[in-house]
């Protein structure tokens, strides 16, 4: 029956329409990948695909964005170049990217200011920026675009002169790890002893005052409030103890720094020691609102406010209830002495809006300086509660909460010997072991 005409007839039919129906999936499959761009990452780090950092930066680019890669048409430059800008242009359609061959447009080199081969130059409106091949990367990439979305230069001026916190220095009390990321994100830093420069300069976007340890002068407070009363905004960083000469600021905002330093048992259980605060929840403020990370406050103290008449007042965040500021010392077994200490829970920082004509004036109080020194900053999510709060005091406040951190590669780094191993091993060994295989067995079934 199975070598019956009927048969066989049955058989060359079922191949036909096997073959046919395996060249219309072909088909099919061809046109589906040339109409939709479908791509899946699977890789550990998610090396093919951007950080959502990079996501919300590219996401909040309103206007075109132009790239010029100047690249020799020789080596794999320019397929890396084109990889990367296709995960961005996934979320911005109109980027454009043009390549030119240096060795070949001498003059467009000269005019773009390009000085390695792999160069890119990027232009946002009317703002230009240039990524050498040596810092091209996605983080190095977002930032250059984040530097391009927000137009004119920002200034954070660090008050100096009474042993301040400085972004300048390298040790662990000050803010140079800090300022670095600044910078990175546009952002540019100074610091401004009002002993050598009386005033504040008028286009001072951040006014940062971290732990003075010597006091103030009268006339260095009073220039401060002018600062205020100007409508400039303040970022103050204060340390618990003593105020050196800020009390008429503190006065004048509304604010009452409590005494003692806040400790809490069970931020002790989380980092080890009870001074250490561990904050996981946060208020509604816009700083805060989104805020998913753990941050952490080494010696931090309690701020009560009373908003002025005219400005808005919030709380970032505040403690557990099992927490107390400490007024007694910290280097033995503490307790909570009923009245003597304060219970909890209480405000760690908080916000004051005051509406102006054409803007808000902004500031930030906090009850401790050290979650964004040097020591502290890579702790959790203290880096990006740092930027957001610049982000939001310069009015950037499309750019508050997101992320600093983007998605790191992960590498494996092979000596040239190892590869040329592994390379025979695929390429050379394993082939022929299948060949030989195969050889065998079918010599065996012919002597059969």
């Amino acid at each position: 029956m199975l070598h019956s005409p009927r048969a066989k007839w049955q058989l060359r039919l079922m191949n036909v329409s096997f073959v046919v129906l395996f060249l219309v999936a072909v088909g099919l499959l061809q046109w589906l990948a040339h109409e939709y761009h479908l791509q899946f990452d699977w890789t550990q780090a998610r090396r093919h695909s951007l950080s959502p950092a990079s996501v919300a930066v590219i996401e909040r680019l309103k206007e075109p964005l132009k790239i010029t890669a100047f690249a020799s048409s020789r080596g794999e430059t320019r397929r890396v170049i084109q990889d990367m800008v296709t995960r961005y242009q996934k979320y911005k359609p109109d980027i454009q990217i043009e390549f030119v061959n240096p060795d070949t447009a001498p003059e467009r080199v000269r005019t773009a200011g390009v000085q390695f081969d792999g160069e890119l130059v990027l232009e946002y409106g009317d703002a230009k920026e240039n990524i050498p091949p040596a810092q091209f990367n996605e983080e190095n990439f977002t930032n250059a675009l984040t530097r391009l979305g927000h137009r004119g230069e920002r200034w954070v001026v660090f008050l100096s002169g009474h042993g301040e916190r400085s972004p300048d220095r390298q040790a662990n009390f000050d803010f140079s790890t800090w300022a670095s990321q600044l910078h990175k994100r546009g952002f540019k830093t100074r610091t401004l002893s009002l002993g050598d420069h009386p005033q504040i300069p008028g286009n001072t976007t951040v006014l940062v005052i971290a732990g003075p340890r010597t006091r103030l002068l009268p006339g260095e407070v009073k220039e401060i409030q002018n600062h205020l009363d100007r409508g400039g905004n303040l970022l103050w960083l204060h340390d618990p103890g003593p105020l050196f000469g800020l009390e008429p600021l503190a006065e004048s905002l509304g604010i009452e720094f409590q005494p003692g330093v806040i400790v809490d048992p069970a931020s002790e259980a989380i980092a080890g020691n009870a001074a250490a605060i561990v904050i996981a929840k946060y208020g509604a403020h816009p700083v805060v609102r989104n805020f998913g990370d753990n941050t952490v406050f080494p010696q931090a103290g309690g701020i009560s406010l009373r908003a002025p008449e005219g400005w808005q007042g919030s709380v970032l965040m505040d403690t557990r209830a099992s927490s107390w500021s400490e007024t007694g010392a910290l280097n033995g077994p503490i307790q909570f002495d009923k009245g003597k200490d304060i219970r909890g829970p209480l405000n760690l920082a908080v916000a004051l809006s005051h509406p102006l004509d054409k803007r808000e004036q902004r500031v930030v109080v906090f009850g401790d300086g050290d979650f964004v020194a040097n020591s502290y900053i890579a702790n959790a999510g203290n880096l990006d509660l740092g930027m957001s709060l610049v982000n939001w005091l310069s009015q950037d406040d499309a750019y508050v909460n997101i992320p600093v951190k983007t998605a790191r590669d992960r590498t494996l780094n092979l000596s040239r010997s190892v590869q040329i191993a592994i390379a025979t091993g695929f390429l050379v060994v394993l082939p022929l072991l299948m060949i030989g295989s195969g050889v065998f067995i079918w010599l065996r079934r012919r002597k059969r």
